[in-house]
């Protein structure tokens, strides 16, 4: 028994002796001998030594001790023949990271710097792209998708010719939907709320702005229920005005979609819409007499 303790305590101690952690960019497992490695290399005045050791570390994609490497170099290579694919693979280190703050100014202070090399259309686009990368669900703020939309038209109208045209035109497309799906989702809220008059206005919008959507036929009809029920829940003297609002509704719809699935529907609001006004006027007609 005691053998076996001494056995085990010693693996304990062996084991202790190396330290093990998880880079950020989950490149693995270093070991103490590669944490004193690092230091030397940091630590280190060769410059070229420097920097062929985070080439190193950037092409294992360690990312996180490329970028200190990188970041220490960057002053002092600044202007020189290496500096070019420095700040390359530094702008990217952010990015994988997942600094997309960081990696965007990079990104742009690499094209403003470089403006004719090889590699600025693919800075240009990246840059875009990390406004994407930051790009919310459709419940929060969408700040960074608008301006998704913006940077990648921009990319498009500057490189006409790109082979990232069609990325940046579907990343265009995902963007819009999501701020429709925003929109939606705030228009269906009005309605849930029995904020009907509200509800009709925001749906109305949302057709506007996404007139070629394939929910347009869906946001029609919550315009017509939310007419029509904004006018139920009228004063008797304005419920004519209304319900005939739901009743214009009614048949713009059936002229804009005829072969949609909520006709029936539609016609069912159009048919009480207007039962309800002859109701209305018969009263007034009792009334008068």
């Amino acid at each position: 028994m005691r053998l076996l303790i001494i056995f085990f305590l010693a693996t304990v101690v062996l084991s202790s002796c190396t330290v093990w952690h998880k880079a950020q960019n989950g490149f693995g497992l270093f070991t103490s001998k590669d944490s004193t490695s690092f230091n030397r290399v940091f630590k280190s005045k060769d410059y070229d030594f420097q920097l062929r050791m985070a080439d190193k570390y950037y092409d294992r994609k360690d990312y996180n001790h490329a970028q200190q490497i990188y970041e220490e170099l960057f002053p002092i290579l600044k202007g020189g023949p290496q500096f070019e694919n420095l700040y390359y693979k530094f702008a990217f280190c952010s990015f994988y990271l997942k600094d997309y703050a960081n990696a965007e100014n990079l990104f742009k202070g690499f094209v403003e710097v470089f403006p004719n090399s090889t590699k600025a259309e693919e800075m240009d686009y990246m840059r875009a792209y990390t406004f994407y990368m930051q790009s919310p669900k459709a419940e929060l703020d969408q700040t960074n998708t608008t301006k998704t939309i913006g940077f990648m038209q921009a990319f498009i109208n500057t490189h006409p010719g790109s082979a990232k045209i069609k990325d940046a035109t579907e990343i265009i497309d995902k963007c819009h939907t999501k701020l429709e799906l925003k929109e939606y989702e705030s228009a269906q809220l009005y309605y849930d709320l029995t904020q009907y008059k509200a509800s009709a206005i925001v749906f109305n919008s949302l057709l506007n702005t996404y007139p070629d959507s394939e929910k347009s036929d869906l946001y029609k009809l919550y315009v017509i229920k939310s007419y029509y029920e904004y006018a139920n829940l009228s004063i008797d003297e304005k419920k004519e005005d209304r319900y005939q609002q739901a009743i214009t509704e009614c048949n713009d719809f059936i002229d804009r979609y005829p072969s949609s699935k909520f006709i029936k529907e539609v016609q069912t609001y159009l048919s009480s819409s207007q039962n309800i006004i002859k109701s209305v006027k018969n009263e007034q007609v009792k009334k008068a007499s």
